[in-house]
């Protein structure tokens, strides 16, 4: 039996690579094996089923069974191109019901949306592998004294630059204020309905606080040179700071437990951090505001306790991240197992957009702008899939294309499908832009936290 197996694998495989004849149909005259018709060609006039004895080799069915999924046929070739290239023909195809030679909108949408999810998965594991990779090469580099003069050798330099680069900065924007200040104190002085006197007085008070905002980022900027370089003394003397050389689980873990270790009583405190030169963390509490807690006193006084709702939302909130963060490839999990229903609500919301901007154009249904919808979303899904698997060089540079692109193909789209002007297809692509990149943002932030309650 089991020479027979193999045998008949080998022939499938060879099978695989010969060259396919096509014969002539010999099932004339025969009964459909479905509704017993008399046949007269390949398929049954009567109940349409093929009448093929669906003999395959192992590669065909292969084949097959990908083609059954995303119906690689003849089609694919005339609606890639459509889509990316001319996406306003496309569009104008579907809607007028030329459809057989292109694929179906729906499916076309739910296999974009499919290599999507698959690509933003792989990105997402990618980066947290090479991120622990790095993680622990820090760690195993920080256990020697040779990788501890390293790291503190990098800090110094670091240190430096960031100094230096800062008290740039800090100069540059004394200076700009400064001047812009002096543009407009004599623009206003050349006034002859300006008060003098408050002329001045304005510039005096800018001439004032721009040194002493300078003072401060200057004071700033040698505080975090001075921590980091006491940070760095203590690994030349061969001490780890507190929380540096830990694995990522440990630091995993620490960080969780400093996440629930933060306190929201809303009795007038918010925690604070604070880090110690040898590297200590500390928390404390911080005053609110005087603002602030007037609000809360006068909220209670009406009967309402702001501290109960911060701290049940708080404590909830607190220790879902914690959660989180302690395992973040459960929560990526339980992000993605809600993230593909979630981009499904952007097919209506790009429709009824697309509704709302073509109101007055009643030949145009619901049906219609939804189609419209699926082909945009295709696109925006297939190239946004492209880049999360392309190269880290090359991500920016097409990132950077896409937010070109995109615009430019929603503009086709309107100028094809619905025959707007240049300037009608325009101002609709800004409000359709800007509205489906809100409800992208609010989909993004609900997906989140949705997945905070699910873990």
């Amino acid at each position: 039996m089991t020479g027979e197996m193999e045998a008949a694998a080998a022939d499938s495989f060879s099978a695989f690579f010969k060259r396919r004849r096509k014969h002539a149909f010999e099932g004339v005259g025969k009964p459909c094996a479905n509704c017993g018709t008399t046949l007269e060609g390949p398929y049954c006039h009567a109940c349409g089923q093929n009448a093929d004895t669906h003999h395959r080799s192992i590669g065909h069915l292969i084949w097959e069974a990908i083609e059954g999924m995303f119906h690689l046929d003849g089609r694919l070739a005339l609606t890639l191109p459509a889509l990316f290239l001319k996406p306003g023909g496309l569009a104008k195809d579907y809607m007028e019901g030329r459809i057989v030679r292109h694929v179906p909108p729906f499916r076309t949408f739910l296999v974009a949306l499919l290599l999507f999810i698959f690509a933003a998965e792989h990105a997402i594991h990618s980066a947290q592998h090479h991120a622990e990779e790095e993680a622990h090469k820090r760690a195993e580099a920080l256990a020697t004294p040779r990788g501890r003069a390293a790291e503190a050798a990098r800090l110094r330099a670091e240190a430096v630059k960031d100094r230096d680069a800062s008290l740039k900065e800090a100069a540059t924007d004394r200076d700009a204020t400064l001047a812009e200040a002096a543009v407009d104190r004599d623009a206003d002085l050349k006034d002859p309905d300006e008060d003098k006197a408050r002329v001045l007085e304005r510039y005096q008070k800018v001439a004032t606080k721009a040194p002493a905002d300078y003072q401060e980022a200057v004071a700033k900027a040698q505080a975090d040179y001075a921590k980091t370089i006491a940070t760095a003394d203590l690994l030349a003397a061969g001490k780890l700071p507190e929380g540096m050389g830990q694995t990522p689980e440990e630091k995993r873990k620490a960080e969780a437990e400093q996440i629930r270790g933060l306190s929201f009583s809303g009795d007038g405190e918010v925690p604070s951090v604070t880090v110690r030169d040898n590297g200590k963390v500390e928390t404390g509490a911080t005053a609110l505001p005087p603002e602030a807690q007037a609000a809360i006193k006068d909220a209670r006084a009406k009967g309402h306790d702001p501290s109960k709702a911060l701290r049940w939302s708080g404590g909830w909130l607190k220790e879902s991240i914690a959660k989180a963060r302690e395992n973040p490839e459960f929560y990526v999990l339980v992000l993605f197992t809600w993230g593909h229903r979630m981009a499904v609500l952007l097919l209506p919301i790009v429709g009824l957009a697309l509704a709302l901007v073509y109101r007055n154009k009643p030949k145009f249904f619901i049906y219609d702008h939804l189609l419209v919808a699926m082909n945009l979303l295709s696109f925006a899904f297939l190239t946004n899939a492209l880049g999360l698997v392309l190269p880290d060089a090359a991500k920016t540079w097409w990132f950077g294309l896409l937010v070109l692109w995109t615009p430019v193909n929603l503009f086709q789209t309107l100028r094809g499908a619905y025959g707007s002007s240049i300037v009608g297809a325009a101002l609709k692509t800004l409000i359709v832009w800007w509205a489906t990149v809100f409800s992208f943002s609010l989909l993004l932030v609900g997906l989140a936290l949705l997945a905070l309650a699910q873990i």
